[in-house]
C-alpha cells in the first residue's frame, strides 16, 4: 500500500513539474508577445494537454516504460525512483526559472536503472539522443529562416492587403490555433516523462497512465507555470505577435511528429530554440550571447545526467 502510495506520488510530483516547465514554455512566445495573459496561456495548456496525453500519448508511453529498459525488468521501486529522479531535476529547472527537458530528464533517469541493472536498449537510446540533437537545431533554423525572410514579406502582404481589424482579427484566430495545438503536441509527447516508468513496471495501464500524465500536466501548468513563462517569453529576445505563431507553430509540428513516431523529444528545449533563432533573424547573432540563453543550455547538458546519477545512486543505496 505504501509502496503504491509512493509511486501515484511520484507521477503527481513529475507531472506537476512538467506541466510547470516545458508545457508552459510552449506558451512563452505567445506570452512574450502579449497575445495571451498568464492565465489564458495555463488554461490552454492544462485542457489541451491533457487531450494530447489521452489521445496520442501512448506511444511515447510505451518507449519510456518498456523500450529503453525492458519493461519486465523495472521493479516497482525502481520505477518509483526514475520518476522521483527526473522530478528533482525538473524541480530544480523550475526554482531556476529554467525551461529543461522532462523528456531528457525522465530518459537519464531511465538509464540510470539500466546502468545499475546492466540493461540498456543502446540502439534506440541513440536514436532518441540523435532527435535530441537534430530537433533544436531544426527548430533553430526554421524559426531563423522564417523570420528572416517569410515574417517581413508577411508583414508587407498583410499591411497590402488587409485591414488592421482584419489583421488583429486573423493573428489572433492563429494564435489561438497554434497555441491548443502546441499544448496538445507538449501532453502527447509529455505525459509519458511522469508515467512511463511505472506503466513499464506494470502498476499501470498505458491508456490510465495517459490520463493521469495529462491531468498532472495540467495541474502543474496551472500551479507553477507563470515563472517559465516569464523566462522564456520575456527574457531570451523580443517577439511579436506574428513571430509568435511561427515559434508555436515549428515546435508543435516538430514534437507531433516525435510523438507519432514514439519518441520522447526535448519541447523545453525546441521553444527556446525557436525563440533563439527568430531572436537572432530579427537582431543578429548577438542574441546569442543572452545571460539567459547561457543558463538555459547549460541546464540543458546537466539535467539528464543529474536525474541519471540520482536514479543510479538511489537504486544502489536501496539494493546494495
Amino acid at each position: 500500500m505504501i509502496i503504491a502510495l509512493a509511486a501515484i506520488a511520484s507521477a503527481i510530483f513529475m507531472g506537476i513539474n512538467i506541466g510547470g516547465n516545458n508545457a508552459a514554455a510552449a506558451m512563452g512566445a505567445a506570452y512574450g508577445a502579449r497575445a495571451r495573459t498568464k492565465r489564458q496561456a495555463v488554461i490552454l495548456i492544462a485542457v489541451f494537454s491533457l487531450l494530447g496525453a489521452v489521445l496520442s500519448g501512448e506511444d511515447v508511453i510505451r518507449t519510456l516504460g518498456e523500450g529503453i529498459v525492458p519493461g519486465n525488468t523495472i521493479t516497482l521501486v525502481a520505477a518509483i525512483i526514475a520518476t522521483s529522479a527526473a522530478a528533482i531535476s525538473l524541480f530544480i529547472g523550475n526554482v531556476l526559472k529554467v525551461p529543461i527537458s522532462a523528456s531528457q530528464s525522465a530518459v537519464g533517469a531511465i538509464v540510470g536503472i539500466g546502468i545499475f541493472y546492466g540493461i540498456l536498449d543502446v540502439q534506440l537510446l541513440s536514436k532518441i539522443v540523435g532527435w535530441w540533437i537534430a530537433t533544436p537545431i531544426i527548430a533553430f533554423v526554421l524559426a531563423y529562416l522564417s523570420g528572416k525572410y517569410i515574417h517581413p514579406r508577411l508583414v508587407v502582404w498583410l499591411v497590402e492587403h488587409e485591414s488592421e481589424a482584419q489583421i488583429r482579427s486573423t493573428i489572433k484566430k492563429l494564435l489561438i490555433v497554434s497555441g491548443c495545438y502546441v499544448a496538445y503536441s507538449a501532453g502527447a509527447n509529455n505525459a509519458a516523462n511522469a508515467v512511463g516508468p511505472l506503466v513499464g513496471a506494470g502498476f499501470m495501464e498505458p491508456a490510465t497512465g495517459a490520463i493521469v500524465g495529462g491531468l498532472t500536466l495540467g495541474i502543474g501548468a496551472i500551479l507553477i507555470g507563470g515563472r517559465i513563462l516569464e523566462t522564456v517569453g520575456t527574457e531570451i529576445a523580443e517577439i511579436c505577435t506574428i513571430r509568435a505563431i511561427f515559434i508555436e507553430a515549428i515546435a508543435a509540428i516538430i514534437v507531433h511528429s516525435a510523438s507519432i513516431a514514439g519518441i520522447p523529444v526535448a519541447l523545453g528545449q525546441l521553444v527556446p530554440a525557436a525563440v533563439i533563432g527568430i531572436g537572432c533573424a530579427n537582431k543578429g547573432f548577438a542574441t546569442m550571447n543572452n545571460k539567459t540563453v547561457r543558463r538555459i543550455v547549460v541546464m540543458w547538458v546537466t539535467s539528464p545526467l543529474l536525474a541519471g546519477l540520482i536514479a543510479y545512486s538511489a537504486i544502489r543505496l536501496v539494493y546494495l
